[in-house]
């Protein structure tokens, strides 16, 4: 069931992609917004309490959602339930209309429309950046991007698909995320700020909960890239950046692509002019550049190239262990 509903949610999400501030999105921010004001006490443990309550209660609902479709009709409804879970938390097209039109300003020639489009993407101050490093950062976002929207969904998901949990986690992941991003920007805002404590843990907790899926994302680019390039500049490099996550997925990816990586990170806009659903969450700073060919616009084709064979990698184990249930 796992399989024929990550397939049917990816196509209607390309056929009819997610429109920003949907309802289920809005009510999720009302619900996280909403914790936050009444719990958030500035204490360590009320950090802890709100971060439950926040991502807890919609997962928590999901589950009861799946067992009382199960006990109505059975699988075909639970399926059906899958694929909505899934449609509002998994797919490319939820961020993948920011790569395309950063790549289309630089293949016109248009360097200024693409450090516009990039910062207004990441909400970052994108101004007077070289060509080389627009391509960079848009590398580098969208491979995060990438991992957050699809791969580390899929990895939740199925985790918890596998104990009868339904598409439990994919909720829980992207809630995870999604609180994280928006205390972080309450943490800067003037009005009910977010409290230290709240950010911190939010911060821990998103770190471990991304521990797994991002070393199996990583570890997918490396065996669909090139793999012993992947593997070294991981072992020897991703240390270097500040997020641990973040730099075990970039150095992977920059090995498997043979694309120079890591650098100064942008600074962010003013919490007035970046939204929480669009503040800055990509690349985190490194010391110096990676290995590798220093970034060109040949590289976004690499990058497609790289997400989409990792699809495919993901859909065929998908088979084989549908295949092995089955047979066994």
């Amino acid at each position: 069931m796992a399989l024929f509903a990550i397939v049917i949610a990816l196509l209607l999400e390309q056929v009819r992609p997610l429109a920003p501030g949907n309802p289920a999105a809005a009510g999720l921010l009302r619900w996280v917004r909403t914790v936050g004001r009444n719990v958030d006490a500035g204490g360590l443990h009320h950090g802890w309490l709100a971060w439950t309550l926040a991502v807890g209660v919609p997962t928590l609902a999901t589950i009861g959602v799946h067992g009382l479709l199960i006990w109505l009709g059975g699988w075909p409804l639970a399926l059906l339930w899958a694929v909505l879970v899934l449609y509002l938390t998994l797919g490319f097209r939820q961020f993948s209309h920011h790569f395309t039109g950063i790549r289309d300003a630089l293949e016109a020639g248009d360097e200024e429309r693409a450090s516009e489009l990039l910062a207004r993407w990441q909400q970052v101050d994108a101004s007077a950046l070289p060509r080389s490093e627009i391509v960079r950062h848009a590398i580098e976002y969208s491979v995060l991007a990438a991992h957050r929207h699809v791969f580390g969904v899929l990895v939740w998901f199925c985790l918890l698909a596998m104990m009868g949990l339904g598409p439990a986690g994919a909720v829980f992941y992207r809630n995870a995320d999604f609180v994280r991003r928006y205390w972080d920007h309450k943490a800067r805002a003037t009005d009910h700020p977010a409290s230290p404590a709240l950010c911190q843990t939010a911060e821990q907790a998103w770190r471990v909960i991304d521990w797994l899926p991002v070393r199996m994302t990583a570890l997918g680019f490396a065996i669909v890239g090139s793999f012993e390039d992947a593997i070294d500049v991981w072992r020897n490099h991703a240390a270097r950046f500040a997020d641990a996550n973040d730099g075990v997925l970039l150095a992977a990816t920059a090995g498997a692509m043979g694309v120079r990586l890591g650098g100064a990170a942008l600074k962010p806009l003013t919490p007035e002019t970046a939204g929480p659903a669009t503040a800055a969450t990509g690349a985190a700073p490194a010391a110096e550049g990676l290995p590798g060919e220093p970034p060109r616009s040949a590289h976004f084709t690499q990058v497609i190239g790289l997400v989409w064979r990792m699809v495919a990698l993901w859909l065929l184990l998908l088979v084989l262990m549908t295949l092995a249930h089955v047979l066994g």
